[in-house]
């Protein structure tokens, strides 16, 4: 993560830019310098799930309990020193870390191997220094903090853009991570999570200001030098000669100094000494070794700006020219006003405000001090500057972009926002634009923003779209009077005195709707080309969502801004999904992976939340998964179809489960739910069940119909370890230690909880049937405890004695057993023990026959063909088949390519004429 080599550069090379600080110090400053602001440190929380998994094991599934005491602990001991913390979640894998995503999983892959390896050899499991967190930690991560009571938010694309904006705006005291871009944003101190002390509060503050000193460069050089060094976004190759030209000419190489290190300085020192005599003469390219590779380059270094911000490597335009890019706002003035308008965003609604800045400011700068640096950085700024802004138009798209600028106001910055790309453009009226944009006038500030309004207001509505940089710019009308204070909590929309210095408390209204009005829009508006990535960056493309209905896209935005849902907005919007590896042996060909278990379950989600594919007669687009499996090289995603799903009353819509609340609909929901897993026939037994094994029971049941391999001893463990899991308190269950670590259970383990996080997104798709807190682990599932009852079931202790000689389990132990092996039969799937099992389990799983249309999996129970994990995803995006031909046609989207005949809609019969095997159904939707 971050910039390549920056980390045991500052750790080896740079010592003195480490500092150690004290919490309750820092956050003592800052109430005594900004009285009445809650000191708040912006958490990366996918940057500490490492340093929060304290349990000593890993390897069996997670220790839930454990880790939910641990994460309380850690809350409580900030409370208590007055400090509040606000966690970011990664939302989704931008396309432009991709790349960077995949090969890390594939290296994952590899750490899984060698782990299993281990596991089979010593029979325990392996040390820290091959720790890998539990599978579906950061999804259930965010519930435990909500749980909490601590404000959790999810980003709308990978969360650092997001930490480093809202530390900025926010006057927080500073973010904690483990990550070296937050060196290189400009942005509030950067603390380290991996030094943090938890009993004194001590940790180590990483500053931007003495690296800079150490460097020769200066704050706004930092970009350019992650760009060159290699980050998540360019490559580490890519100037890799560049650099080795730099350490050639370097004439201060320091032996003592390692390879990397002296890299680092080599690199710094040509951009402070030959670079800096360039500056703002010549465009990057012509200094720069780019190539082909510039429009990245500049994607990159734009990708540090914060709102307002500009980078003086940038060439500039004429003046007069505004130039935009995804994350770059750049205006050229006349020599009254050569100062920029920098913008603030609402993490949640992604959308700006002004922040004030300028050399007469009369107010105060808040300033963050290391204890050992006398350096002040500057939080923020606020400012009445009294200044003009003159009009900036575009050449290119032959629009005028005035400013506007009032005699009684101040400041006056009318602003267009764009909810993705993380940025605003001053826009309002000019005598050429033709176009009116009314301003609200708040007498108290006396600033002026234009607003957005909905539909109701009729006013008109301009949009501006690139179609590379995926930019959509809005200017929007009048009636609406909504006022939104730049104090304002995203979540809770409560105004928190954090937010900002005691004399900033302006409030200016703000649109919070506008970009589900844009999603409606954008597909007929004009595009507009640029062609310097200098100036605008590389061409972007339209967003085009999965789902039209504004208003329920609106409604899965806001869940999954909070934290509340899981990938049901990724779904709708972009239609496409991630999930990240899980412990499975890819050596081990009767457990097939938790990717293909589940799909059937995802396919029938698609259904519901892609409305339009409800319709027979519609074209259902392919959503596209990067799952982790065995065997998948990750070029591609895999494009999978939804699945249609028979549900009693019919088909209900999104805004009836998520908008209606008649108490009949929570029916429905439920209806829909177990619809999701194929399991409506059990609705009755299912609802008999207490809390909270009804979940837990409704997953065994499809788990134990989809996968054969699947046996009684199983099914006894899983349900012993999560009735004795009521009755143990944290402390029995750390000082549990199974006998040995069997690979099978460890696998096993990890298939429960992905099954849990699959809960999370049916639950949510469906308008949340169940609560929450039915599924999360630490009220179902430990690690170790399912590992004991595992080992136990294996060698045929009886079942008193897995329930540790409790009678009251017992009885609820044969319910839940028989309410799982009823549902079973009615499926055809009969569960025995693994005495019973004959030759044809090994390496087989699935259905064949009419368990076929009942799970719409596409797998089979035949022996006969490959095993399972030859078999491939299915159809890949570049529309060829993922692997060879699989001993049947798996679901709507695997395999099409090799069956015979072409598929047509309605058909349900087809012979796969490579393999010798009998015609068997399939499922074309």
């Amino acid at each position: 993560m971050g910039v390549r080599g920056l980390q045991g550069f500052v750790g080896s090379t740079c010592p003195h830019i480490c500092t150690v600080v004290n919490f309750k110090e820092l956050a003592e400053h800052h109430r005594s310098k900004y009285p009445g602001c809650t000191p708040t440190i912006v958490v990366d929380a996918m940057c500490c799930l490492r340093y929060w998994y304290t349990p000593e094991s890993w390897i069996c599934g997670g220790q839930w309990r454990e880790y939910f005491s641990a994460l309380r602990d850690f809350v409580k001991t900030f409370t208590a020193a007055g400090i509040k913390l606000i966690f970011f979640f990664d939302g989704m894998v931008e396309q432009d870390k991709r790349d960077e995503w995949v090969k890390r999983r594939l290296k994952n892959n590899r750490e899984i191997s060698r782990i299993f390896h281990y596991i089979k050899s010593h029979k325990e499991q392996p040390g820290r220094n091959m720790f890998f967190i539990p599978s579906g930690l950061a999804v259930f991560t965010r519930f435990a903090l909500k749980t909490l009571g601590q404000e959790t938010l999810c980003s709308l694309q990978e969360a650092d853009y997001e930490v480093a904006s809202y530390g900025l705006q926010h006057n927080c005291l500073g973010i904690l991570g483990e990550d070296t871009d937050y060196l290189i944003y400009d942005t509030c101190p950067y603390f380290s999570i991996s030094e943090l002390c938890l009993e004194s509060l001590d940790t180590v503050m990483l500053c931007r200001e003495k690296l800079c000193e150490s460097l020769g460069l200066r704050v706004a050089d930092l970009p350019l030098l992650a760009c060159l060094l290699g980050n998540d976004i360019i490559p580490e190759g890519m100037f890799e000669s560049f650099r080795y030209k730099c350490l050639s000419s370097y004439t201060s190489v320091k032996e003592n100094f390692d390879k990397k290190g002296n890299i680092i300085l080599a690199v710094s020192d040509h951009i402070s000494k030959v670079l800096h005599l360039y500056q703002g003469e010549k465009k990057l390219e012509e200094i720069l070794p780019l190539g082909p590779n510039k429009a990245l380059f500049y994607k990159g270094m734009a990708s540090y700006l914060l709102p307002g911000q500009k980078s003086p490597w940038f060439f500039q335009k004429p003046k007069g020219v505004i130039t935009l890019d995804k994350q770059v706002i750049s205006m050229s003035s006349d020599a009254e006003s050569r100062e920029e308008v920098p913008m603030c965003s609402d993490p949640e609604s992604r959308q700006e405000v002004p922040m004030c800045t300028g050399a007469e400011s009369r107010q105060e700068v808040p300033m963050c001090t290391g204890p050992e640096s006398r350096r002040e950085v500057p939080m923020y700024t606020d400012s009445e500057p009294r200044r003009e802004v003159p009009m900036c138009s575009d050449p290119e798209s032959r629009q005028e972009v005035p400013v506007c600028t009032g005699p009684e106001s101040r400041q006056e910055v009318p602003m267009c926002s764009d909810p993705e790309p993380r940025q605003e453009v001053p826009m309002c009226t000019g005598p050429e634009s033709r176009q009116e944009v009314p301003m609200y006038t708040d007498s108290e500030p006396r600033q002026e923003v234009p607003m957005y309004t909905g539909p109701e207001s009729r006013q008109e509505v301009l949009i501006w779209t690139d179609p590379e940089s995926r930019q959509e710019i809005m200017c929007t009308g009048h009636e609406s009077k909504q006022e939104v204070s730049i104090c304002t909590d995203p979540i809770s929309k409560q105004e928190d005195s954090m937010c900002t210095h005691p004399e900033i408390n302006k409030k200016l209204p703000v649109a919070t709707d506008f970009e589900f009005k844009l999603e409606a829009l954008m597909r007929t508006n004009p595009e507009i080309k640029q062609e310097d990535p200098t100036n605008v960056g590389p061409e972007v493309k339209q967003q085009v969502t999965m789902v039209s209905d504004t208003e329920i896209l609106k409604v899965a935005r806001t869940h999954h801004v909070q934290a509340e849902s899981y990938l049901v907005y990724n779904i709708m919007s972009s239609g496409e999904i991630e999930c990240s590896n899980t412990l499975e042996d890819e050596l081990d060909q009767a457990l097939p992976s938790q990717a293909f278990i589940y799909r059937p379950i995802r396919q029938r989600v698609y259904s519901l939340l892609l409305e339009d594919c409800q319709d027979v007669t519609s074209t259902c687009p392919a959503v596209k998964e990067w799952f982790v499996y065995p065997g998948n090289p990750l070029r591609h995603p895999d494009l999978v179809r939804p699945l249609q799903m028979t549900i009693p009353g019919g088909m209900p819509s999104l805004k009836i489960l998520w908008l209606n609340e008649e108490p009949e609909i929570q029916v429905r929901r439920l209806d829909t739910l177990l619809a999701c897993f194929n399991l409506s026939s059990s609705r009755e037994e299912l609802q008999a069940v207490e809390s909270p094994f009804q979940a837990l029971c409704c997953l065994l049941i499809y788990l134990f119909v989809q996968v054969d391999t699947l046996c009684l001893e199983d099914l006894h463990a899983f349900i012993a370890q999560a009735l004795c899991l009521q009755g143990k308190s944290t402390s029995q269950l750390v000082n549990l230690q199974p006998d040995y670590i069997n690979p099978r259970a460890v696998q096993l383990g990890s298939l429960l909880v992905r099954g849990l996080t699959t809960l999370v997104l049916v639950n949510s798709a469906c308008g949340f049937p169940w609560k929450t807190s039915d599924f999360m682990p630490w009220n179902v599932f430990d690690g170790k405890l399912f590992h004991q009852k595992y080992l136990q079931s294996e060698k045929g202790y009886a079942v008193e004695v897995l329930l540790e000689q409790n009678r009251s389990r017992l009885t609820k132990f044969h319910n839940l057993k028989a309410i799982v092996c009823k549902a079973c039969m009615k499926e055809n799937r009969r569960i025995t023990g693994r005495a019973h099992w004959g030759s044809h389990h090994a390496g087989r799983w699935g259905r064949q026959g009419s368990s076929y249309h009942r799970t719409g999996s596409g797998y089979s129970r035949s022996s006969q063909g490959q095993p399972w994990r030859d078999q491939g995803p299915g159809k890949k995006a570049s529309g060829h088949s993922a692997g060879p031909p699989a001993w049947h046609c798996l679901s709507p989207c695997a395999f099409a390519d090799n069956c015979l005949p072409l598929f047509q809609k309605g058909c349900i019969v087809a012979v796969n004429k490579q393999i010798n095997i009998p015609m068997h159904l399939i499922f074309i939707i």
